[in-house]
């Protein structure tokens, strides 16, 4: 057994918010994520999930087919997290993503504008509505993007890339805040 204890450092805690009259943008808190999974071919985990998402709003966001990311800011424990998936049901399988992963909100006025140039995605109103979510390309780092209100949307990504989107972004904040 090492001697050495394991000390978590929030991957962007030298970062300041952005705050501008029509654009900001700050770090989320490093709470949890975890991935879920339905078993193929059933009905089951979407309308648990739905359940979960009507105690919490926007605390369920689409991840790909079958696959969703359970998100807040608050740590769970072990043990609060076998209990989400007990309370799920035997069709749901997760893993706990929470060391791995980095939220961004962008909010503003201008936050279709700022993140349009940065993805192709259709950010429109009409087109990916308040609780729309896709994984799409920020320049070159892969980010799970979700729209959490209507001038807010919320950028999640692998841990390793958090610093390279935090200053990209930075960039196309510029013109606006």
């Amino acid at each position: 057994m090492s001697d050495f204890r394991l000390v978590s450092k929030p991957a962007l805690a030298d970062r300041k918010p952005i705050v501008g009259e029509r654009i900001s943008m700050e770090v989320l808190p490093e709470g949890h994520v975890i991935l879920v999974m339905g078993k193929p071919g059933t009905t089951n985990a979407e309308t648990q999930l739905a359940s979960l998402s009507e105690r919490q709003p926007n605390a369920v966001r689409a991840a790909g087919p079958g696959q969703w990311f359970i998100v807040g800011d608050h740590p769970k424990t072990q043990r609060e997290i076998e209990a989400l998936f007990t309370g799920l049901g035997a069709d749901i399988y997760g893993v706990d993503q929470s060391a791995g992963r980095v939220r961004i909100l962008v909010q503003g006025t201008m936050v279709e504008r700022v993140l349009s140039k940065g993805t192709s995605v259709d950010l429109a109103p009409t087109s990916f509505p308040v609780g729309s979510a896709t994984v799409t390309l920020m320049g070159h780092i892969a980010t799970h993007m979700t729209r959490t209100s209507m001038f807010a949307f919320e950028l999640m990504v692998l841990r390793g890339f958090a610093e390279s989107l935090w200053d990209d972004l930075v960039a196309m904040c510029r013109e606006f805040a």
